[in-house]
């Protein structure tokens, strides 16, 4: 018999309807936590890309200063320490990216997860009110059967 109410009230719906909610933005939490993981990925590589390339640089930059006769040089030295914290910063940075990106994919996803929640909780809300409001209906319905009297009977 409650089925039949919980059908007929409507509340059967609303609550399928939070949950199916629930269910969609629980796909887009896990899309949001894989999108992340590609977010660190991506920097992980491009930070490997740019050490390789840091080092062809310093590589290239001493060899133009060998060439040059001045590897002994103090300003050569200098030269070559700041082009190397240059390219570390450089490097710092792409991490430093990737996981602003990665961190801002994962609060999606924790945002993605609460949606759900609510709406899952907005559907059970519905549903009560349905059958709240299905039972005041089906009370004032009953009731005037009881309630009417004959003409004529006082």
């Amino acid at each position: 018999m409650g089925g039949l109410i919980e059908t007929l009230s409507g509340a059967k719906a609303a609550r399928t309807e939070g949950k199916s909610a629930q269910n969609i933005a629980n796909f887009n939490a896990a899309v949001a936590t894989q999108e992340a993981a590609a977010e660190r990925q991506k920097a992980k590589f491009a930070s490997e890309r740019q050490a390789k390339r840091a080092a062809e640089i310093k590589s290239a930059l001493t060899a133009k200063i060998a060439k040059a006769g001045g590897l002994g040089s103090p300003v050569a030295a200098d030269l070559a320490a700041a082009q190397a914290k240059e390219l570390k910063l450089e490097n710092i940075l792409i991490g430093f990216e990737g996981e602003v990106a990665a961190r801002r994919a994962e609060t999606q996803a924790e945002l993605d997860i609460l949606k759900g929640k609510l709406a899952k909780q907005r559907g059970k809300s519905k549903a009560r009110a349905a059958n709240i409001q299905f039972g005041v209906q089906a009370a004032t319905f009953l009731t005037g059967f009881g309630g009417a009297k004959p003409e004529g009977a006082r």
